[in-house]
């Protein structure tokens, strides 16, 4: 996929001007997305927790299946994105952002409302400020993309290792080394969906962008959420 410095010269026609509007245009509709996908997220987790419906599925069996289909939609959705109606693509995100809702009730199960809250704006505050980093900087960091990948990988696997022994130490690690990740994947992500930017696109084109764009950044996201809940967050129990 040509970046925006690659595309540059077939635009000849367009100012320097009109090309950087176009830019605060289109990353402020990944934001837009990203934020209402948050937003929804956050109000079916609510309601499925404070209706019990989240009991009542994770009693029926159903809620292992419901964790995974968000993972699911993910690849789908970097896999046939290029290929799908603009339409497809934005029901596809917000099916997504309800399910993981729903796999995420249980956080007001075992936290508190204002620990919730706390931790929300305080990894709100980290985004933020590592997102327009990436943003802003001149540096390149794509030499960070393989450091992150063994990161998310390595996490991944001490997760499931930590799933049968049980350690809160390595629980307490992998929070860490999950902050710091999805930390640098910010930044990361936030250049690469810049850079991704393109002013010869259609209108299709671009909004494809923005809901994949805006996905990596709700992905990013929701993990320090988590992780920060682990290290902060005071359980009911």
């Amino acid at each position: 996929m040509a970046t925006r410095a690659q595309r540059r010269p077939h635009s000849s026609t367009l100012t320097e001007g009109q090309i950087d509007q176009g830019l605060r245009s289109y990353m402020l509709r990944v934001y837009n997305y990203m934020a209402s996908g948050l937003a929804l997220t956050g109000i079916v987790a609510w309601v499925m927790a404070d209706t019990g419906l989240y009991i009542a599925l994770a009693q029926s069996g159903l809620g292992i299946v419901v964790m995974f289909v968000p993972l699911g939609l993910v690849f789908f959705m970097g896999a046939k994105m290029e290929t799908m109606k603009v339409r497809t693509a934005q029901t596809l995100f917000w099916a997504f952002s309800a399910l993981m809702g729903v796999s995420l009730s249980y956080i007001f199960l075992r936290y508190t409302g204002a620990d919730i809250m706390r931790v929300f704006f305080i990894t709100a505050g980290m985004f933020g400020a590592m997102s327009l980093y990436g943003y802003t900087t001149k540096r390149s960091l794509a030499r960070w993309r393989s450091f992150l990948v063994m990161g998310v990988v390595g996490i991944i696997i001490a997760m499931v290792v930590n799933w049968f022994i049980g350690s809160s130490m390595m629980n307490l690690i992998i929070s860490v080394v999950g902050v710091l990740v999805f930390t640098g994947l910010t930044a990361y992500d936030t250049q690469r969906i810049k850079q991704m930017y393109a002013e010869t696109d259609g209108q299709a084109v671009m909004l494809k962008k923005s809901i994949m764009g805006a996905l990596s950044l709700y992905l990013n996201f929701i993990n320090m959420f988590i992780f920060m809940l682990h290290l902060f967050g005071g359980s009911r129990e």
